[in-house]
């Protein structure tokens, strides 16, 4: 039986290893895709300009957006996976630190979860319910 549960506890460290492999990999590119949207942005502000045209231009919308939801499952399995951890850790796990509109949405989406009863805290530490 021991040697059963160190394979389960083996596998667990190698997929959450990787599981964070990738959310640093995904945070990378969601940076590139804010980044090639600003250039896109600025692109047409100039043609526009060029143009002569003063109306306001619009913002680029995202390429890639999650799908609805998927931030809370995203949370709720880190918070399954690594339970009593602070907002200031998930936003570090996930690799966000520093962006605002994505440090927002983690807050919001906790807040939500925690309403629901799906999630509890405990002195600013968070489990699943």
């Amino acid at each position: 039986m021991d040697n059963f549960e160190q394979m389960i506890d083996k596998e667990r460290a190698r997929l959450g290893k990787l599981r964070d492999e990738l959310i640093a990999q995904q945070s990378g590119i969601n940076t590139q895709l804010g980044d090639i949207d600003k250039e896109l942005s600025a692109i047409t502000a100039y043609e526009r300009a060029k143009l002569g045209k003063t109306t306001r231009v619009q913002k680029q919308t995202k390429l890639m957006r999650a799908p609805r939801g998927a931030k809370r499952e995203e949370l709720l399995s880190l918070i399954e996976e690594n339970p009593n951890m602070s907002r200031g850790e998930i936003i570090d796990r996930l690799g966000i630190k520093g962006d605002k509109g994505q440090e927002q949405s983690i807050s919001n989406a906790l807040a939500t979860m925690k309403k629901a009863g799906v999630i509890t805290a405990t002195e600013g530490k968070y489990a699943v319910a």
